[in-house]
């Protein structure tokens, strides 16, 4: 029979574990709360206009869907499901502040001004910046 210090141990371990639960269930529901009244506001200020793309925008994909597997005919049912969640993935977002942004778009600014400038002093080259000896490196 287990001791009653385990127990008593054992019994605060889960209420701790239980209490924390509860809280971010408290959370995440008031997450959803926020995100859904920040929705209806924007829908409410959208113009009619704009509704009115949406929804046809939003139909378009569907009806593209269907004529692509009425072309195919005799496709597996495995490839379609395959197909879809290709689709359906995102670009990952990178988390970077402003400042590094700023400072990635400098460097990449630069290095294309470099391929350019590259590209200019050597019209004999097939494909501009790209050379089989780079000149970017000093050899």
């Amino acid at each position: 029979m287990a001791k009653v210090k385990n127990l008593k141990k054992r019994i605060r371990r889960l209420e701790a574990r239980l209490q924390k639960g509860t809280k971010k269930l408290a959370k995440l529901k008031g997450k959803l709360e926020a995100a859904s009244t920040a929705a209806k506001t924007k829908a409410k200020s959208a113009t009619p206009a704009e509704k009115a793309r949406k929804t046809s925008n939003a139909s378009a994909p569907i009806q593209k869907k269907k004529q692509r597997s009425a072309l195919k005919g005799d496709v597996k049912p495995g490839s379609a499901v395959k197909e879809s969640r290709v689709a359906g993935k995102k670009k990952r977002k990178l988390n970077l502040t402003p400042e590094r942004r700023a400072q990635l778009a400098a460097a990449m600014k630069a290095r294309w001004a470099a391929k350019r400038a590259a590209a200019n002093t050597q019209p004999g080259s097939s494909s501009p910046g790209f050379s089989s000896g780079d000149a970017s490196e000093p050899q």
